[in-house]
Formats: C-alpha cells, structure tokens, sequence
C-alpha cells in the first residue's frame, strides 16, 4: 500500500518538519559553539587519523538533537515506540555529549549504546523478520521471536550507531552522508506507507542539513560523538520501525543499501584491525576517506566522492521499492550523479598533481637561484 502522494496535508507535514528542524539547527549551533568552547569540549589533533590542524569546537550534536527534537514533537504523534526512540536517544546524547568533554573509556559508552538499545526494544521496536539464508527453502523470510529477536535489534542498534561515529573523519562526512541516507529513508517511507517514519526522517535531514553549513571544510564545529551517536541511533532505529517490517526478498536489502557506506566501512576496520592483532575500537588510517586522502583528493573532494557513492546507493534502494515507470527515470538520475563526481574527482586530482608538479619545479628553480656560488679555493681543495 502506498501513500497518496498527493495528500497537501502530508506533504505540508513533512516540509514543516525538514524547514523547522534545519531553521533551529542554523540558529543554535553558533550558541553551542560558544557554549563548547566555554566549557573546554574541544578536539584537539594529536594522530595522523586526524585531518584537522587546529583545535576545534565539539558538541555540535546538541544543536542537532534539540532541532530534531522539536520537530518530531511538533509534528509527529507520539506513541509508545516514537517514545521509546526519543528516549534512547536521548541517554545516546548525553553519554556522547560527556564523551567529547571529558573522554570516557570505550565500554562505558558500549554500556550506554546498549542500555539505549533496550529501551528501544522494551517499547516495541524490534526486527521480527530476516531473509532466510536457505536458499532451497521455500519460505522467503524467516520469523524471529523472543531472545533473538531483541538479541539481533540490539546489535544492529548499536553497530549502525558505532558504524557512523567511524565514518565521522572528515569535514562534513558523516553529517552529509546521514542527510543522504535520511532522506532515502524519507522517500521510501512515504513510498511505502509510513507517514510516521517520514516525518521523523525529515527532521532528522532537516537538522543534519541545518549543521552542514558549519560543518563543511573548513569546519567550525564538529558534531562529536554526541552528534555522530544520534545519528546512527535514529537511523538505526527508523531503520527497524519503517524498513525490516516487509515479507518480501528484496525488501532486506534496503536498509542495508541506505546504511551500506558506515556499514562495510566498519567492517573491514574491524577484520583489518583483527587480522593486524590489534583492537578494533582502535583508530588507525584505513578507513574509505582516508585510503581517498593518501590518494590525493582533498577533504572537499574526497567527502564528494563518498556522497555520491552513498546518494547512489540510495537511489538504489528506493528503485526497489517504486513500480516500473519510476525506475527507469531514477535509475538515468544515479547514471549522471555518478558520472558527474568521476569526472568531478578526476578533474580534481590531475589538477592538483600538475599544481603540485608545478610548485616543485618552482621550488627547485628558486633554490638553484638562490644557492650561494661555490668558493674556488674550495672547489680546487675538493
């Protein structure tokens, strides 16, 4: 069953939602900013995993929070499950707001992330459906109950939730690829009838687009861990209430396809670090963004080229989820996205190595020019 695209009120529901929550993003996140510096939530380089040079105000997820928080309250009914995600989402923002003021160990913020996701479960969130890996069998799905059923909501929960904070390396990555995959979300639940979920995923784009504009490189602010976890949290979470309810094979496939970039990015850091013998909550400089970096690409560059690839895998998603007429139209758009940033990257790259290749030549010129000339009396002792 599908939503009747052209129901004013849904439409005019969801543009409030997005417009509310990006408008109080853009006007408290300077105030957060202030607040951060006051009370010494900074990021401070000190590894090569780093990008930045100089110290930089966190807590930017605070702004997030509150601007998505008034517009859920504004405009989406409240009922026990939206309830329930607004509370973990909460206990996810306050541990991550501590984090980026005083640094916590690793297994205390795990700890939260967990309780968090109980909270979610006990209010009736919680992946009841999994595609069969039999592929003999004739049941497509496979239907989960009891301990396991809470067991798998809670490790999706909180490794969509970890799967982001490590996507969060660059200016301007993780809050732009969770805009992305937000409102791929957005579309396909309004495709698919869930108006609730909808309207949640508008404030969330609402309020990650809100922050990008201090959040691009240069950034003035980072988000910090209590951005990065609500992030991941609410597109966890939505994930389950709007994406893993449908008996269908393919319909598995779109929450993997919208969350696929912080997914297999935290995956091969952790085989990575495993195969290496270290621990996998340890930071290191394999990620996607940063192999694009030792590349050459710039931050701008590189943060283009893992959004387009993320745009592309969302468009994927809702060409699942549309009837035959749409996805033709959908699938020509991610053609051309997809061939604008190659050519974008490509561009880009070359032109900094003969930038690069041209500085060199200048350097090596003006150091000739200006080397002493040699003594004689030297020249005939050597």
């Amino acid at each position: 069953m599908f939503i009747d695209l052209n129901n004013l009120q849904t439409w005019v529901k969801i543009s409030a939602t997005a417009v509310i929550a990006l408008l109080i993003a853009l006007a408290i996140t300077p105030l957060v900013k202030k607040f951060a510096n006051r009370i010494g939530a900074i990021d401070v380089p000190k590894d090569n995993t780093r990008m930045h040079t100089t110290p930089i105000p966190r807590l930017g997820g605070l702004a997030m929070f509150v601007a998505f928080l008034l517009g859920v309250l504004l405009f989406s009914e409240l009922n026990q499950q939206t309830i329930g995600i607004l509370a973990g989402a909460l206990v996810i923002v306050i541990i991550g707001a501590i984090d980026d003021t005083i640094t916590l160990r690793w297994h205390v913020k795990l700890a939260a992330q967990i309780i968090a996701a109980l909270i979610v479960v006990f209010s009736g969130v919680i992946i009841q459906t999994w595609s069969n890996p039999n592929v003999f069998s004739p049941s497509e799905y496979i239907t989960l109950t009891g301990a396991l059923s809470s067991l798998l909501t809670i490790i999706w929960i909180v490794g969509i939730t970890n799967a982001v904070n490590l996507l969060d390396g660059l200016d301007g990555l993780a809050c732009g690829i969770s805009a992305i995959s937000s409102i791929s979300m957005l579309v396909i639940t309004l495709l698919v009838a869930e108006p609730d979920v909808a309207i949640i995923m508008a404030a969330l784009a609402g309020a990650c687009l809100g922050f990008l504009p201090y959040n691009f490189n240069p950034a003035k602010i980072f988000m910090g861990d209590s951005g990065a976890y609500l992030l991941g949290f609410i597109l966890a979470t939505m994930s389950i209430k709007g994406l893993f309810k449908f008996y269908a094979l393919v319909t598995f496939a779109i929450p993997f396809l919208v969350l696929a970039l912080p997914l297999f990015d935290t995956a091969f850091a952790f085989i990575r670090r495993i195969i290496r013998g270290q621990h996998p909550m340890q930071r290191d400089r394999g990620h996607f963004h940063h192999r694009l970096i030792d590349m050459g690409l710039s931050q701008k560059q590189a943060v283009a080229f893992l959004y387009a690839i993320s745009s592309i895998l969302g468009l994927i998603a809702v060409v699942i989820t549309t009837d035959d007429k749409i996805r033709a139209l959908i699938f020509i758009a991610a053609v051309l996205i997809a061939g604008t940033i190659v050519f974008f990257v490509y561009r880009g790259k070359h032109k900094n190595a003969s930038e690069s290749g041209t500085n060199s030549k200048m350097q090596s010129k003006d150091s000739e020019e200006t080397k002493p000339p040699e003594d004689p009396d030297e020249t005939k002792r050597r």
